[in-house]
């Protein structure tokens, strides 16, 4: 081997590259040839900036890819993107020079097929029925003939259309309030959900909320499948009518819903009455009422004419005099009545006075009897107990009172 010369060791070649021109030249393959680029991969690593950009790494069997949304792209994602989703990414390789890495800057994103998306909604279904959202009991009851209709939905869809074409060709009592929400891509469950509570702030308040969508895949409806959507329809404090995508599409802000509608076009007829059977049934009611009016009227006419062939009108002096001698009558009667009853109780009140007499204490007297008393004393003197010589005694005869005092007391009863 050649030996170098000092002056070879201590001088870099003329063509040496610096970290910049090398980066540089990286870049420019780079992001010439991946500029245009479709990328599987698994979602990991996903963060939310304050900035409102997504940073997350796409991961497959052998390699990790770094990406980035910004948040100017986020509304127009298919899906929202969630760690462990399987998806295919559009977008273009850039180097950053500052640190000399690449990162995929996403401009599209679909999930891969469906499977992946349908175990989320799996999942998270369950998570939620379990927690009571999906309860029948939590059911509110529509109104039956709303005045204000809060509509949250997309404004150049034609599900807005269908909404109010029907609406308005069945019932046109109602104002509708349309609340305007994207309903498709990344960030739309958080619009809808804002719409929903924005729609609840309205003054006056809404009867009912209709929030509608048209058809569309899995991914194109998977914003009505996300949590924060199917949490604010269920803590809505007004009724909300759900009506997403076509019969066959049940998605969970369906389930968490007061009433699921099959389409919008069924939203706007579950929400308001039929104008049309309404009048109907208010002319059959006026006809019934006309019938019934009628029949009254002819009743009342044949009673009057039954009143007027009535006694009472052919010879009303014939009916007061058959009611005078009625009541002649029965004041002879309750006469003979009151008579034979005085006569009753006199005697009654005859034989209570012989009877009173009989046991008064002045025709004992009459008798011979008299009352003894302590002068000065109410009370009759029934023993000698108690008495001393020289008491006063006061009794009295029928014709008489004899005062007089105790010379002597003899105890014992009559006849001893």
């Amino acid at each position: 081997m050649a030996a170098r010369s000092a002056s070879d060791r201590g001088s870099p070649p003329e063509n040496a590259l610096s970290v910049s021109e090398v980066t540089s030249r990286v870049k420019e393959q780079v992001e010439s040839r991946f500029a245009d680029v479709w990328v599987c991969g698994e979602i990991s690593n996903l963060t939310r900036a304050s900035s409102g950009h997504v940073y997350l790494s796409l991961k497959d069997e052998g390699a990790l890819l770094r990406a980035v949304v910004w948040r100017g792209a986020l509304p127009h994602l298919a899906i929202e993107p969630a760690d462990g989703l399987e998806v295919v990414c559009h977008g273009r390789i850039e180097v950053y020079a500052p640190r000399g890495t690449y990162q995929l800057t996403i401009d599209r994103l679909h999930a891969v097929g469906t499977g992946a998306l349908e175990a989320q909604l799996r999942r998270l279904h369950a998570r939620l029925d379990a927690e009571g959202l999906f309860a029948p009991g939590r059911k509110r009851p529509i109104p039956e003939f709303p005045r204000r209709i809060a509509l949250v939905t997309s404004p150049t869809g034609a599900a807005i259309a269908d909404f109010l074409r029907t609406l308005f060709a069945r019932w046109r009592g109602a104002e509708v309030i349309v609340v305007p929400r994207r309903v498709q891509g990344a960030g739309a469950a958080e619009e809808l959900a804002d719409g929903l509570m924005a729609a609840a702030r309205l003054v006056p308040a809404p009867d009912v909320i209709a929030l509608v969508r048209g058809g569309g895949s899995l991914e194109d409806l998977w914003a009505f499948n996300e949590e924060v959507l199917v949490r604010a329809v269920a803590a809505a404090p007004i009724p909300v009518v759900s009506g997403v995508g076509h019969e066959i599409d049940v998605s969970l802000a369906d389930l968490a819903a007061d009433l699921r509608a099959l389409t919008p076009t069924d939203a706007a007829v579950k929400v308001s009455p039929d104008g049309r059977q309404l009048a109907a049934a208010v002319a059959a009611l006026g006809l019934r009422l006309q019938s019934g009016l009628g029949r009254r009227v002819a009743l009342a006419r044949e009673r009057m004419v039954q009143l007027a062939r009535s006694r009472i009108f052919a010879d009303p002096a014939r009916l007061v005099g058959d009611r005078q001698a009625h009541l002649d009558q029965q004041a002879l009667r309750l006469r003979r009545l009151a008579t034979t009853a005085c006569a009753r109780a006199g005697e009654r009140l005859a034989a209570a006075a012989g009877r009173l007499e009989a046991g008064s204490p002045l025709h004992l007297l009459a008798r011979g009897w008299s009352v003894t008393r302590r002068s000065g004393t109410p009370a009759a003197l029934r023993s000698v107990s108690g008495l001393t010589a020289g008491a006063a005694l006061e009794t009295i005869v029928a014709d008489g009172r004899i005062t007089s005092r105790v010379e002597r007391i003899d105890h014992g009863g009559i006849g001893t």
